[in-house]
């Protein structure tokens, strides 16, 4: 039993390779509701819980940590839940693949790779490295067999709340306008969200991926702006491209709190953020590389067109 908590777009996008390997999937939300294939097991367990992440990975021979607390509410409420999960982990002897992000590197001067040091300042960087830490321990210990794989901001089919989700591309596949974050001809590596779930499900299959981290494949970093570019050109439509500064987001934080802890991250906006995933392309070659950006685009702007005749 592969066994995945959280069934938002990384969830789902593990699922769905999952299920393309013949493997048997359980979903874990707090709901214990999810549109999914027939043959999912779709099971409600509150993960904050000691009890219910027992509960949730009972049976499992690989977990895929996906879930995370409320954007706003990461510290203190991150730890919790990671300690509840791997103490689950620890008690049914499942590994642990977790789905984490880049926050915990901080600024970073150059391409962002494996070998650098944790040095995030930033409430949210800071919770990551203290997770990722804690991860890194328990497997040296032997308490959990661990490894973890990292992705950009993400975006594709059923992604909302990346800054590449919904409100990106929603209105690109209309032709309206867009805005843009910080500097946006700065370089910018985006991760397709089907290329992060195969990449995840590809470390849980292979021995030496554990007591390690990995990026996950990215095609290449283009600015922001030409991300954009490229998108409008896939739907059909002449770009409509504005910017966002701080001023604006931190008006927009006194209605939305999501919008105002996107601040303190606005610095990967605002200067190069390139992500470097040569070390897992080297290791599980070129077939578990990156779809082409441009494809990955192609199948987002289509998505986003079959959802608006809905």
């Amino acid at each position: 039993m592969e066994v995945i908590l959280g069934a938002g777009p990384l969830g789902r996008a593990v699922m769905k390779e999952l299920l393309r390997r013949g493997k048997k999937v359980r979903m874990v939300n707090s709901s214990g509701r999810a549109n999914v294939p027939d043959g999912v097991e779709v099971m409600q367990a509150d993960l904050m819980s000691e009890g219910g992440a027992l509960t949730a990975l009972k049976g499992a021979k690989n977990v895929f940590q996906c879930a995370q607390p409320p954007y706003h509410k990461w510290d203190g409420l991150f730890q919790k839940l990671m300690s509840n999960i791997t103490k689950a982990a620890a008690h049914h002897k499942t590994n642990l693949i977790m789905g984490d992000n880049l926050y915990m590197y901080g600024e970073v001067i150059g391409s962002i790779h494996e070998g650098l040091a944790y040095e995030a300042s930033t409430r949210k960087g800071k919770v990551r490295a203290e997770v990722a830490r804690e991860l890194l321990d328990l497997h040296r210990k032997g308490t959990v067999r661990v490894t973890i794989g990292r992705g950009a901001d993400f975006f594709g089919p059923q992604v909302e709340n990346s800054y590449v989700g919904s409100r990106f591309f929603t209105p690109v596949a209309a032709g309206k306008s867009i805005s843009l974050l910080g500097n946006p001809d700065a370089l910018h590596t985006f991760t397709y969200i089907d290329d992060f779930g195969r990449a995840l499900v590809t470390l849980s299959e292979h021995e030496d991926a554990f007591g390690q981290v990995w990026h996950v494949p990215n095609a290449e970093t283009v600015s922001a702006r030409r991300f954009a570019e490229l998108a409008y050109e896939v739907a059909g439509h002449s770009p409509r491209i504005g910017t966002m500064g701080r001023g604006m987001l931190r008006l927009g934080g006194l209605f939305i709190p999501a919008a105002k802890e996107v601040i303190e991250m606005l610095y990967q906006f605002e200067q190069p953020f390139i992500v470097d995933s040569r070390k897992f392309v080297q290791r599980f070659g070129e077939e578990a590389g990156p779809t082409p950006l441009r494809t990955a685009l192609t199948e987002t702007v289509a998505y986003y067109r079959e959802r608006a005749k809905k």
